[in-house]
């Protein structure tokens, strides 16, 4: 109050007031696959366990795919931020980019990729592949690698590069019709598509991946970023990680019911189920991991540049990995951290 000639004058007493501050609100659009060796985010993203630790702070828009490639250019477009795939893809959108757009910041599986025989070729070892026609789930993922390589290795050429062997890529969904119809001899596969083509298409186990590599381990699943992405936001990417290493170990400790809660999430995404004795018997050859197996891509690089799908020359891939927030995130919760190991494709030998 005051007193101006001899006026009493009241003011109100006003008061500082604070206004909670809020957090700006942000979007992670991760994409993935509605295969089994993705299922931390099937199970993560469908169920709420990713939200829970991301929080209500970040938004998480969900994009499904049905092969490395595409997801490689939705990052690029910038349609997702995030995405689990396939080593393969990674590779080619890391060598696309020239290093620029792509990190690989965990593992998601180890293993879980098979070669299925279709039981009445009469096909009974690599000598039998002539004039045989075989698939894969798309032209340059990791299993179109992986096929394409083997055969090479076994003096096979595809008809493309004037041999005699063909290989077709078709969705995994449209290999099973492919198989009944006889229309192909074979297909190199993720699961749990291999377990369906033996227990729905008349299949045999002709190669477990498995047994190509040291110790049976081999990368098959990534998650990747955009640098820009990871660069803006690397908190929202450490949350993600925390809940992808608990859902990791989720899923290790309770196997039976990890498998009913894919196959809850796989009908909303898909409306279908896979039968759980299929479950089961793929994830006896599958391993889930958030370990990305840095040795195993240079390796599958190696083999992708051999079949003419890296370019004219090797290509540095040093700086394809950034496990900083993964190992920050694995102290934090009392956990091995993960020595990065850097390697140019061309200092690879087989």
């Amino acid at each position: 109050m005051y007193i101006i000639a001899g006026i009493l004058i009241l003011f109100p007493l006003i008061q500082q007031q604070s206004y909670p501050q809020t957090e700006e609100k942000k979007v992670l659009r991760i994409g993935y696959f509605p295969n089994i060796n993705h299922a931390q985010a099937v199970i993560g993203i469908g169920n709420g366990d990713f939200k829970k630790v991301l929080g209500d702070n970040v938004e998480i828009k969900p994009f499904i795919f049905n092969a490395g490639p595409s997801a490689i250019e939705a990052l690029f477009a910038k349609q997702v931020d995030v995405s689990y795939i396939g080593p393969n893809p990674a590779i080619n959108g890391y060598v696309i980019s020239e290093g620029k757009d792509v990190r690989a910041i965990a593992g998601a599986t180890s293993g879980g990729a098979v070669f299925v025989i279709r039981a009445d070729t009469g096909i009974i070892s690599t000598a039998d592949f002539a004039n045989k026609k075989f698939a894969s789930p798309q032209l340059g993922n990791t299993q179109d690698v992986a096929l394409r390589n083997y055969l090479l290795e076994h003096g096979y050429k595809t008809v493309e590069n004037k041999g005699n062997v063909h290989v077709l890529p078709a969705k995994n969904a449209d290999i099973i019709t492919l198989f009944l119809k006889k229309d192909i001899d074979g297909a190199w596969v993720p699961e749990p598509w291999g377990e369906r083509l033996i227990k729905e298409a008349n299949g045999k186990l002709f190669l477990d991946e498995r047994d190509l590599w040291p110790d049976g381990k081999f990368v098959t699943g990534l998650i990747v970023v955009r640098t820009d992405y990871l660069q803006n936001n690397p908190d929202v990417i450490e949350k993600l990680l925390k809940a992808h290493i608990e859902e990791t170990q989720w899923i290790n400790n309770n196997k039976e019911e990890a498998i009913k809660t894919f196959n809850t999430e796989l009908k909303k995404i898909t409306g279908q189920t896979i039968p759980e004795d299929q479950l089961k018997e793929s994830l006896t050859r599958l391993e889930f991991t958030y370990d990305p197996i840095q040795q195993s891509l240079y390796k599958s690089a190696n083999d992708a540049f051999n079949i003419g799908f890296l370019g004219k020359s090797k290509p540095d891939l040093s700086n394809i990995f950034d496990l900083n927030i993964l190992n920050k995130v694995l102290k934090e919760k009392g956990l091995a951290t993960i020595n990065s190991t850097t390697a140019e494709v061309s200092q690879i030998v087989k």
